[in-house]
């Protein structure tokens, strides 16, 4: 298993040919790719050249790290049709940069919309149609992620979807942080995906539907909104315990195809410190489990 860091909470301190220095002085061996103006932006076409593609790999070179994963987010199973159309154009270059990257692993959001499920979906396999020969002809690891507001989002549902692609390159990421959105508990979720669970994303939360359904209150009531958090571990609901036991259980722990990532975001002005912390963590509770 490989532990990596989003480096998310730097994107406003550094550049992104700063990021592998700063993971690699945080004490982390991996880092995560995830949207960045300048590399893959959110919903949008890839702004990387092969110049600066080539830049970021002898720059995570030089410090001394690997890439584990990349991880766009795009349209792709929007039930807009031309933006389902651009969305896959995107993907197919998003992926030669992957592959440039000599990086194996990506992983991405369902996308879609919810309150359009049938549509999103039916939009989700027609974009795979074109994108999944390409991904088992570069041999990448597609995983994805049943994100809040997405047109799946409960954890069981998502593993159904990726079942139905039929590839043994596409496989599930587990984000801890969405646990309260996924309906299904965290163990039956793990061992219902087997080892199609090959990365997951460590950051606390709370649990929304505490208080019978008063922790979080919107105006006015039955806005269609998902609140959570990504909070460092300790600060929010998610059993740990469990969480690092199901992984345990289901052999994650002792892959070498497997990616956890720490994804903290709400604590930008104290970033080192908590991604310190999230290290140390994790490694204590992977010890404590393999005791």
């Amino acid at each position: 298993m490989k532990i990596a860091l989003d480096p998310t909470p730097f994107h406003h301190s550094h550049s992104l040919l700063e990021f592998p220095r700063v993971v690699a002085d945080l004490g982390y061996k991996y880092m995560q790719m995830t949207p960045h103006a300048d590399f893959i932006p959110f919903y949008n076409h890839p702004k990387a050249d092969d110049e600066l593609v080539g830049q970021l790999k002898k720059a995570s070179k030089d410090a001394g790290i690997e890439i584990a994963s990349v991880l766009p987010v795009l349209r792709w199973s929007g039930p807009d049709e031309d933006a389902r159309e651009a969305a896959v154009r995107y993907w197919k270059r998003a992926i030669q940069i992957t592959v440039d990257l000599g990086v194996g692993t990506m992983n991405t959001e369902f996308s879609g919309r919810p309150e359009k499920a049938e549509e999103s979906e039916r939009a989700f396999y027609r974009s795979m149609e074109e994108l999944l020969p390409i991904i088992e002809r570069e041999g990448i690891d597609l995983l994805i992620d049943p994100h809040p507001d997405d047109f799946v989002e409960e954890g069981l549902a998502a593993i159904r979807v990726i079942r139905g692609l039929n590839s043994k390159n596409v496989g599930l990421v587990y984000v801890a942080s969405h646990s309260f959105h996924m309906k299904d508990a965290p163990l039956d979720i793990m061992r219902a995906a087997g080892d199609k669970l090959r990365l997951v994303h460590v950051a606390d939360t709370m649990d929304h539907h505490a208080s019978h359904g008063l922790r979080y209150i919107t105006n006015p009531p039955g806005n269609p909104v998902r609140v959570h958090q990504h909070l460092k571990i300790g600060d929010g609901d998610v059993n740990w315990d469990e969480f690092f036991g199901g992984l345990k259980e289901i052999g994650f722990l002792d892959r070498d195809d497997t990616v956890m990532v720490s994804s903290v975001f709400a604590e930008d002005d104290n970033a080192e410190d908590v991604s310190r912390y999230q290290l140390d963590t994790m490694k204590q509770y992977v010890q404590k489990v393999n005791a």
